[in-house]
């Protein structure tokens, strides 16, 4: 099962292909839909302030895209390619914070 902080494979059907996808949400539980959070890759940057640069040795040149936040059901998952650090996830949570306009308490 994918966790949080790691980087895996997923198609996204035809809309969007295969690309690879972070794991940004937290396991469920048996009453709740079979869904994982995740955020995906792009190598089409833009230099939004919403676009989260990682360098990584298993992913290409590119960025997060935390306004393509999405709940993708475990099946479309195709193979783990890494983990991020915990400062390179972080900085991919304060980014998805920003947008969704949510301030730490």
């Amino acid at each position: 099962m994918p966790e949080r902080g790691e980087v895996w494979q997923v198609d996204f059907g035809v809309t969007q292909k295969v690309r690879p996808a972070l794991v940004i949400g937290i396991p469920y539980g048996d009453a709740d839909r079979a869904l994982i959070g995740v955020i995906p890759h792009t190598t089409a940057i833009r230099g939004s302030q919403f676009e989260v640069v990682i360098p990584a040795r298993f992913l290409a040149a590119g960025a997060f895209l935390v306004q393509g936040l999405v709940a993708i059901p475990p099946k479309f998952f195709l193979r783990r390619l890494g983990v991020l650090s915990a400062g390179q996830l972080l900085e991919v949570e304060r980014c998805l914070a920003r947008w969704l306009g949510l301030r730490a308490g």
